[in-house]
């Protein structure tokens, strides 16, 4: 994209309210995305390749692959997202569209919580959405399929703000794919525990609910105090 055509994309964030930067922010990233859908499919059959070879690599023992479905496609998802995180940032910072975005006038946190909810809606969704075929393989009931879901639904969109901040970070520097999944890959861990830990726990009949409740406490705390830390982190990487 030249600087024409990134400036046309950002016009429209003068005339309005700065509340609605988030949504025109989301809007411009998700049309520039689908306009690549091969790099979302990539993410998405990754999920499913990964996902998949593990029952051919244990076996059919039912009761091995139904213990272990939860922390596999919780991995594959965590992997799948990790892999598109530098889409987040990279094409615009490349362009020069990130510099005029972050000296417009509107507030540049609203603009990093835009960003941040068109990745999830191109990655953190999809394979909340494919999740329940592949708990099927390793033969999840109807009630842990939901509980699978609720978990991805309320995760997912942490690991896209917690890596924002990854991304923002290691712009510009070389090698930065492998610092960033250095940086994020630790503060993952809490979201993995939980959103695993309500599928095995709603297998063994135990009450899972307040794994689901500290991850939408942790979405809700995310969603208030991330967008700030992405934008100083943009700040620092770009000064």
């Amino acid at each position: 994209m030249n600087v024409a055509v990134a400036q046309a994309s950002i016009e429209p964030l003068v005339v309005v309210a700065p509340e609605r930067a988030v949504w025109l922010a989301a809007g411009r990233d998700l049309r520039l995305g689908l306009r690549s859908r091969a790099e979302l499919v990539q993410a998405l059959m990754f999920l499913i390749i990964v996902v998949s070879l593990f029952p051919l690599a244990v076996g059919p023992e039912s009761a091995l692959l139904k213990r272990i479905a939860s922390g596999v496609v919780w991995v594959a998802a965590l992997l799948s997202v990790l892999l598109t995180l530098p889409r987040i940032f990279a094409a615009d910072y490349a362009d020069g569209t990130l510099e005029q975005l972050v000296m417009s006038p509107y507030p540049l946190p609203l603009i990093a919580a835009g960003k941040m909810l068109a990745h999830w809606l191109m990655s953190g969704l999809p394979l909340t959405l494919i999740a329940p075929l592949l708990g099927l393989q390793f033969g999840l009931e109807a009630n842990e399929l939901m509980v699978l879901v609720a978990s991805l639904m309320l995760g997912t969109p942490i690991l896209s703000m917690i890596g924002a901040i990854g991304a923002a970070l290691t712009l510009g520097v070389r090698g930065g794919s492998i610092l960033m999944a250095l940086l994020v890959l630790p503060l993952y861990v809490p979201v993995l525990i939980f959103g695993s830990g309500a599928v095995e726990q709603s297998m063994m009949s135990i009450d899972y609910s307040a794994n689901l409740s500290l991850l939408g406490a942790g979405l809700l705390i995310g969603a208030l105090v991330i967008p700030f830390a992405v934008a100083s982190a943009l700040r620092i990487s770009l000064d």
